[in-house]
């Protein structure tokens, strides 16, 4: 097992949250609720990278900034109709999901 640091955002409805991110190209890899009606708590994966989005309280902070590298800055700013942007160590993004969550995404400069 490789080590990895998996980032939490807190989403008030996971199933809404999932299915934006999909447009990220994240897939949905698995969702638990302790019980049927709990708040539940959702995997989704691009690849090597995961996010964990709880409708738990307490779980994470709203207004989380979570940086993302990707291949294609410009594919993903044309999903979202986002204007990329120039930084001397990247061309970035930044889009807030339907819960406030920021995600800075970039492709390295170099």
């Amino acid at each position: 097992m490789d080590e990895e640091v998996i980032p939490i955002l807190h989403v008030a409805d996971a199933e809404v949250a999932a299915a934006w991110y999909q447009r990220l190209g994240f897939v949905k890899e698995w969702e638990h609720r302790f019980e049927p009606g709990l708040p539940a708590f959702v995997e989704v994966v691009r690849g090597r990278v995961r996010l964990f989005l709880s409708e738990h309280s307490g779980d994470a902070r709203p207004d989380t900034l979570v940086y993302l590298r990707v291949r294609d800055v410009d594919a993903v700013a044309a999903e979202f109709s986002a204007t990329v942007g120039e930084a001397p160590w990247a061309r970035e993004v930044e889009l807030r999901d339907p819960d406030g969550n920021r995600l800075r995404i970039g492709t390295p400069a170099r």
